[in-house]
């Protein structure tokens, strides 16, 4: 390593199963950068000294995941996205201070714009399936593009509740058994529990979300990107509405760190899905 290498890192615990090398590695190589980005396993307990190291250690800046992300909020300035979801999953140093934000709000308006162009256009109501990490991130970006009718949808009800608390009364916590009543007004259907993740119970197509009820004119997004196609996915395609997947989401909100790190913008292109892809069916 020479002085002149810039570093970043993802930190986490465990952190083997990380496809960030693999996505910043393309780009670094892509760009011809002499930079470097590598994975870290930080205990819980010995995350705050890691991160104050951070410069010490040769890192501009990290990714962070699970289960740091609460904890980088508290350690870093952090932006007002970071800060509206709870969590961080981007830090960098800016002038000796550690800042930080969340992207995956950016990576899920990003791949929805690539994935179903004017998604947004006339939207008046959304559901979102869950309530948590992920579930505030969305909502934060629904309202930033200003939709005013966010329908939360959790089997704890109280957890939905908490996000309207969070965000306003543009949210309405909404009981899992009337998500079949609800569908028939929403314009954007987005799934951001584990439920159909690979290892973990589907979701209830046939009872709990009966797609059919969607408008037409619905857009149907899934953060789960193991499997690539969920069921839930599969099912929109057969309705034939447009979608946009886990994986989008995953290539796009790496997008801004990057930029943090080595002063350039990299494009997500289909020959970095087609590597992620290609990793993700060897594993």
């Amino acid at each position: 390593m020479t002085r002149d290498l810039r570093k970043a890192c993802v930190i986490g615990w465990p952190v083997a199963h990380s496809r960030s090398p693999l996505i910043h590695g393309y780009w670094i190589a892509r760009h011809g950068l002499a930079a470097a980005y590598t994975r870290e396993a930080v205990r819980p307990e010995d995350f705050a000294g890691f991160v104050a190291g951070l410069a010490e250690r040769g890192y501009a800046g990290a990714n962070v995941t699970l289960p740091h992300k609460e904890a980088a909020l508290a350690l870093a300035a952090a932006d007002d996205r970071a800060l509206a979801v709870g969590a961080a999953n981007t830090l960098w140093l800016d002038g000796g201070v550690l800042r930080a934000t969340n992207t995956d709000v950016e990576g899920f308006l990003a791949n929805l714009d690539a994935g179903a162009p004017g998604w947004n256009d006339g939207l008046r109501t959304a559901l979102v399936l869950g309530a948590g990490g992920a579930a505030r991130a969305v909502v934060f970006g629904l309202k930033e593009r200003g939709v005013s009718r966010i329908l939360v949808a959790n089997r704890t009800l109280a957890r939905a509740a908490a996000l309207r608390e969070r965000f306003g009364p543009a949210v309405v916590p909404l009981p899992w058994p009337e998500i079949p009543q609800a569908l028939g007004e929403a314009g954007l259907l987005v799934n951001t529990t584990s439920l159909g993740m690979t290892g973990q119970p589907p979701l209830d197509l046939a009872g709990d979300i009966p797609l059919e009820r969607l408008p037409e004119s619905a857009v149907v997004a899934d953060i789960v990107y193991a499997p690539l196609e969920t069921a839930l996915l599969a099912a929109a395609k057969r309705r034939g509405l447009r979608t946009a997947d886990g994986l989008g989401m995953l290539l796009h909100q790496a997008v801004r760190g990057f930029s943090l790190w080595f002063g350039v913008t990299p494009q997500v292109t289909g020959e970095l899905r087609a590597l992620v892809e290609a990793d993700l069916a060897a594993k």
